[in-house]
């Protein structure tokens, strides 16, 4: 009875007028855009930092700094890409961004000075932009409502599984080179992601659909064929920047980045050439581990999201991450090693789909885009300054732990910014 219970529970979300809503169509194909990014490349990276300075004998600052530059690039396109998703729909943007993404790979496998490197970095950071998080999430949270934490929840569970994989990437670069990996990396964006972003559609009410899919019966207090749940009235993009709810939010997300892109950038440089001494193969395996825990988060966000306080469960999801930070800082045996990037990979798993679906929630759909693209101006600090700032103090003090310390305090500063975002005041009135 459980199991046809679970099954009928199942359904009514998936298969609400008893076929598959297409929202849950484009959540899997956000998942596969999110997979790509995250195999490829965002938890990739922190293998080719090992293997460019052993080739250029670059200084770890510079070598985070590329990626640095990355993240404010993709901060300063946002408002820009957001008008333009919100404008023009999703499919069109997420296509000239998987072809840019793809020849950028394909650049970079051919670098031979910093400013060829820095130069390609750029072409990247726009092409993985436009063709990524942002640009997905805004259909995402335009076709559900009461089921928005699962759906991004799920949609996000890509990059978790793309960082499980990272030892199949560890395994190319060791047996193939870090040139041909990412020459073969950028044919791979283009050939899957085009077809992926053929599905992608913008607004339900376009296409004869409804939020989640779900309608009200005729004589169920209202006409045949509305909408089950109604969205509260949306916020403008000006509207949303008048609130303090805005600003702590962005600004807790961006101290929540010091510590992922930092690890995203260090952990193998940290784990191989630190106390440890691990192999490039056994930090690989590390990566999979936090992103294992990362699976076990989403899914967790994803269920607990529509049932209690996305700001509290925030707030507590950046104090796992300082804590995670810090106990990798002065790991001594695998054991801590484990432990702590357990903790920061739940964490980080909890949280990202959390954060998309509050902002949803508190602002609304309809200019969903262009708000996240705004607030990237500010998340967009903490994505760069946290790998250049760690490489930094490395190169002064000849080793990460200071600047872990730092950065860890920095994330836990980010949980009373959550704790602070409270639900703006006119999206509390009833429409």
């Amino acid at each position: 009875m459980f199991n046809r219970f679970n099954l009928v529970g199942f359904n009514s979300i998936v298969r609400p007028q008893g076929r598959v809503f297409y929202g849950w169509w484009i959540v899997l194909c956000s998942a596969g855009i999110h997979l790509l990014s995250s195999l490829l490349w965002m938890q990739s990276y922190g293998a080719y930092v090992v293997l460019l300075q052993e080739e250029f004998g670059w200084s770890k600052a510079l070598v985070a700094g590329a990626f640095a530059l990355t993240r404010i690039e993709s901060g300063l396109l946002g408002p820009l890409q957001g008008w333009l998703v919100d404008r023009y729909g999703p499919r069109a943007v997420l296509r000239a961004g998987t072809v840019m993404y793809g020849i950028g790979f394909m650049l970079f496998s051919q670098v031979e000075s910093v400013l060829s490197f820095y130069v390609t970095f750029a072409i990247i950071a726009i092409g993985s932009s436009l063709g990524g998080f942002a640009t997905v999430m805004v259909a995402v949270v335009s076709w559900f409502n009461r089921h928005r934490s699962k759906a991004v929840a799920l949609s996000q569970l890509g990059f978790s599984v793309g960082g499980l994989c990272v030892p199949l990437v560890v395994f190319a670069l060791d047996t193939f080179g870090w040139r041909v990996t990412a020459f073969a990396s950028g044919v791979i964006v283009i050939l899957t992601g085009l077809p992926l972003a053929q599905v992608f559609r913008h607004r339900p009410d376009a296409y004869g659909e409804v939020m989640d899919g779900i309608r009200v019966a005729q004589g169920a207090g209202g006409k045949a064929g509305a909408p089950a749940t109604t969205e509260r009235p949306d916020l403008g993009p000006m509207e949303a920047v008048r609130t303090r709810a805005f600003w702590f939010i962005s600004l807790g997300h961006a101290l929540a980045l010091l510590t992922v892109s930092c690890l995203m950038v260090h952990l193998i440089s940290h784990i191989t050439q630190g106390p440890l001494a691990m192999s490039l193969t056994g930090a690989g395996n590390v990566v999979a581990l936090m992103t294992a825990m990362q699976v076990a988060g989403v899914l967790t966000g994803g269920l607990v999201g529509d049932l209690f306080s996305k700001r509290i469960l925030c707030a507590a999801c950046l104090a796992g991450h300082a804590t995670g930070l810090a106990m990798v800082a002065y790991a001594n045996s695998v054991a801590v090693l484990v432990t702590a990037v357990t903790i920061h990979g739940f964490a980080w798993g909890v949280r990202g789909p959390l954060m998309t679906a509050m902002r949803a929630d508190y602002f609304g759909a309809s200019s969903f885009g262009t708000i996240m693209g705004l607030s990237a101006l500010i998340v967009m600090f903490g994505m760069s300054t946290g790998p250049v700032f760690a490489g930094y103090m490395a190169d002064v003090t000849g080793d990460y732990r200071l600047g872990f310390i730092i950065l860890a305090a920095g994330s836990l500063l980010g949980a009373f910014c959550f704790l602070a975002a409270t639900m703006p005041k006119s999206r509390m009135r009833q429409p």
